[in-house]
């Protein structure tokens, strides 16, 4: 279960503090509108990962289970690739600022929109979190709901604390941006090594229970 916990709350925690078009929107929000009505749309992942987890498990419970260790192997890379773009853009700029477009969502339903419609989730559950819950669900349904329930329980945590630092005389400036992408890409770096590692141990243990 511990796993299941790590890499659900260490790729939510990642993911989450990444500058990205949901970041962005909360940011406009807490600026037009107070962090306080802002808050409730850090719920917004929770509403628009439904359709998406429905539809890459279905694809993904279809598929054998060779080909879901290549996609585990895959999200390592991917992951890796997410930290390597997080550390070249700590070391380039000297802030992180995060741009608008001037619009804010009213409404949590409307900032899962702006969600629903960004790729990151798409890849994060076809390479990262749909292959894990599998792994998850194949050892018992209890690791499973820890792995499920630390994604989500840490992606609210984060946006709820980053929506808050916001609002409070824009605690979290620039420079605490760009600390956090650097702990970002620490983090994802090393979700990405464990998923690779991971991925090469059950091949190697296939390989050996084929050749016996």
């Amino acid at each position: 279960m511990f796993e299941s916990i790590f890499i659900g709350s260490g790729f939510a925690f990642a993911a989450a503090i990444q500058p990205g078009p949901l970041q962005a929107f909360l940011l406009a929000s807490v600026a037009q509108r107070g962090w306080k009505r802002t808050l409730p749309a850090a719920f917004a992942p929770v509403i628009s990962d439904i359709p998406i987890a429905i539809l890459v498990l279905l694809i993904l419970k279809s598929i054998s289970q060779t080909m879901t260790i290549v996609l585990q192997a895959a999200g390592g890379v991917f992951l890796i690739y997410l930290a390597w773009a997080s550390y070249r853009r700590w070391k380039r700029q000297t802030t992180i600022e995060l741009k608008t477009d001037g619009s804010t969502p009213r409404t949590v339903l409307q900032a899962a929109t702006v969600n629903i419609l960004n790729p990151n989730p798409y890849l994060g559950w076809s390479l990262v979190l749909g292959p894990a819950v599998l792994a998850a669900w194949r050892q018992s349904p209890p690791n499973t709901a820890a792995l499920i329930i630390a994604f989500y329980a840490t992606m609210v945590a984060v946006l709820a604390g980053t929506v808050f630092l916001f609002g409070l005389a824009r605690l979290l400036g620039p420079t605490g941006r760009r600390t956090l992408v650097l702990v970002s890409a620490v983090t994802l770096a090393a979700l990405g090594v464990y998923q690779l590692v991971s991925a090469l141990m059950k091949a190697g243990s296939a390989l050996r229970f084929g050749a016996a």
